[in-house]
């Protein structure tokens, strides 16, 4: 347990002030943070676990396996975000790429399995595609739907507790980018990839929301936060529902002991903490 607390990098200093609602998330497969960034504007704490360093990513973070994470600590937090890498089961590889499918692992089953574990509310994020078939699809956000220049649709499962579907808002016009040789104007950007016309880095980030990275492959890799901070702020709701003494983790000023003291962390982030059992 002191080796995890000692591994927990602290968050970044400039993150913006909301109040917090004394829940914490742990946000797996974490990658640039843009689903950690929508919790935490939604009142949320966050901590980020990913296989992968992700040095810009700006909450505490952990570097590790996200399942062994999620079996080993999941239940100490109040809700668990995880978007598993989606390279198995994406378009490319069930199309263009599919002799490079078996080069990627599936996690979808084995981080679900794990999220049940815990008993713990759960959210699962995964793009339109086979993985979208293997899940259910309790919610379906558009970029639309929150006024963004990215459509960026997304298959969210929701375990221990649900959310009504929003309606989905008819998109506007065309993505910007060249088809055929022909290049098309058009209210939306298509955040992947390099060639084709598909915007700036500047206009990636303003399409996204997110403008901590100026990398490509990360903005590509990221969900936008305000899909997050809509999820958030309806879990809030059933977590408030639950019975005194039912969260796992209590996000409180740092003290000797414990095991996601995330020390060196900036004021207006109460570093999460969990109970010495």
């Amino acid at each position: 347990m002191t080796a995890l607390a000692l591994a927990l990098r602290p968050a970044a200093e400039w993150l913006p002030a909301r109040p917090w609602n004394g829940m914490t998330v742990l946000d797996a497969y974490c990658n640039i943070g843009g689903a950690g960034m929508g919790f935490w504007l939604a009142g949320f704490d966050v901590v980020g676990v990913d296989i992968l360093d992700q040095p810009r990513y700006p909450f505490p973070f952990l570097h590790g396996d996200a399942i062994e994470t999620i079996t080993a600590h999941g239940e100490r937090f109040d809700l668990i975000s995880a978007g598993p890498p989606c390279q198995f089961d994406c378009t490319l590889t069930a199309g263009t790429n599919q002799a490079r499918r078996d080069r990627y692992a599936d996690l979808l089953e084995p981080t679900r399995e794990a999220l049940e574990s815990t008993s713990r509310p759960y959210v699962i994020e995964q793009p339109p595609g086979r993985a979208s078939r293997r899940m259910r699809a309790d919610l379906k956000l558009c970029g639309e739907m929150f006024g963004l220049r990215v459509i960026r649709h997304r298959i969210f499962e929701l375990g221990g507790w649900f959310a009504l579907q929003p309606p989905h808002v008819p998109h506007r016009g065309r993505t910007a980018g060249y088809r055929h040789g022909v290049r098309y104007e058009g209210r939306y950007f298509q955040v992947y990839g390099n060639g084709g016309g598909k915007g700036t880095v500047p206009e990636w980030q303003n399409a996204m929301g997110i403008h901590w990275t100026t990398d490509r492959r990360e903005l590509a890799e990221a969900i936008p936060p305000a899909y997050t901070r809509f999820i958030g702020e309806h879990a809030l709701l059933h977590l408030s529902s639950e019975a005194p003494g039912a969260r796992r983790v209590q996000a409180r000023p740092p003290a000797s002991g414990g095991d996601f003291a995330a020390v060196g962390a900036p004021v207006g982030l109460k570093p999460p903490q969990v109970p010495v059992r």
